[in-house]
């Protein structure tokens, strides 16, 4: 079983950057690829950006590229997300993921394990 808890959410102004971590429990982190997914307000919850579980191949969608940066740290068991230049369409709650995929994936049905999320609120 694998836990996973995310932190690092908050206020920011529009331009701002804030980055988010997700902590992870076990001792499979270093078989695990690792997504991040967001649901805005009266939305469904989206793929923001993937990692896969050696780090060497990322993932974003369209409307984060360039701005989002997904990393992960073995020896914290720990995937971050660092969001620079947000934007007020960036607000969320911001969910970590976690999945024995070979790769990286945008589906939410590839990921088997999922933290309680974090609240990201953009001000413009």
């Amino acid at each position: 079983q694998v836990q996973l808890v995310e932190s690092g959410g908050g206020l920011v102004q529009a331009g701002g950057s804030l980055r988010l971590s997700c902590a992870a429990s076990g001792r499979t982190f270093s078989r695990l690829s690792m997504g991040w997914f967001r649901q805005a307000p009266g939305k469904e919850r989206e793929f923001v950006g993937s990692i896969n579980w050696s780090g060497g191949s990322t993932y974003y969608t369209d409307s984060v590229k360039g701005r989002f940066t997904i990393s992960r740290d073995g020896a914290k068991n720990t995937v971050y997300l660092q969001m620079n230049s947000l934007k007020a369409e960036d607000t969320a709650v911001y969910y970590c993921a976690a999945g024995y995929i070979l790769g990286t994936s945008k589906y939410e049905r590839a990921y088997d394990y999922w933290g309680q999320g974090t609240q990201v609120t953009v001000s413009s």
